[in-house]
């Protein structure tokens, strides 16, 4: 079973370049962030013309995520538990059953945070520890599951082009750090990092700005993590970053997960 997590930058925008890629590609399941738009508006046959079961948690503009599978997902959830008020649509979760078992899929598009310090900053770090809870609640219930998407997450230095400008960000200030590593400490497994251990100049962002693109000037922030048992499964973990140099990109481009599910 093959997983992509996409960050399209706005589906109406990217609408060609999604169609595409799920018609060529054909990810069996294929988990989007900011899509950009409130369900009754999202072009359903973007999806649904290639085969896919869609289920989506959209926004008005900004924000939302979608989960897009060939087979039935069962069990879909919208939103993050831990704060009824948080009216921001990043999160859905779904199951998908596979010859081996099923897995729980969790979609996440995890707050940028910036400007740090301030509120969007406190609710960066609130929106991590949420995510904390969600994640020891699957692991007591022994659901094997991932959590994928766009993380706003550097975890190292080796996971930006250029450290040093990147410094004061909230993608890489050490409570974002730490917060990423209590995940970890769990005994969830980065997949791309299990299969690319210690390895620099791989990213799955570059900016529009200053040809960023072109100098490889770039941020590794989005992420699959595993729980042991789909860890157990997983063949590989790649980034297509190809999909940067077509035209009209989103940002962002796909990350893959090959499972033996």
């Amino acid at each position: 079973m093959k997983i992509a997590t996409y960050n399209v930058n706005g589906i109406k925008a990217r609408y060609g370049t999604v169609a595409e890629w799920l018609r060529a590609d054909a990810p069996d399941v294929a988990v989007l962030q900011e899509i950009k738009s409130i369900d009754d508006a999202f072009p359903r046959e973007v999806a649904e013309d290639a085969g896919y079961d869609l289920h989506l948690h959209g926004q008005k503009g900004f924000n939302g995520v979608a989960l897009l599978s060939k087979k039935p997902l069962e069990d879909v959830s919208r939103g993050l538990p831990g704060d009824a008020d948080d009216e921001q649509a990043r999160y859905i979760e779904g199951t998908v059953i596979g010859d081996a078992g099923a897995v729980r899929i969790c979609g996440l598009y995890l707050p940028n945070g910036n400007p740090a310090p301030g509120p969007k900053y406190d609710y960066k770090l609130a929106w991590m520890a949420r995510l904390e809870a969600r994640a020891r609640e699957l692991l007591a219930e022994e659901v094997p599951f991932l959590m994928t998407g766009d993380f706003n997450v550097i975890p190292e230095d080796i996971d930006v082009a250029r450290p040093e400008v990147m410094r004061d960000d909230a993608l890489m200030l050490p409570d974002t750090r730490a917060a990423w590593r209590r995940l970890i400490n769990l005994g969830l497994t980065e997949a791309f990092r299990a299969r690319h251990p210690g390895q620099p100049g791989h990213y799955s962002f570059w900016d529009y700005q200053a040809g960023a693109w072109d100098r490889n000037h770039g941020l590794r922030i989005d992420h699959f993590l595993l729980s042991p048992w789909v860890a157990d499964r997983m063949r590989d973990c790649t980034i297509q970053a190809e999909m940067r140099g077509r035209d009209k990109p989103s940002d962002h481009v796909p990350v893959w997960l090959d499972l033996d599910i």
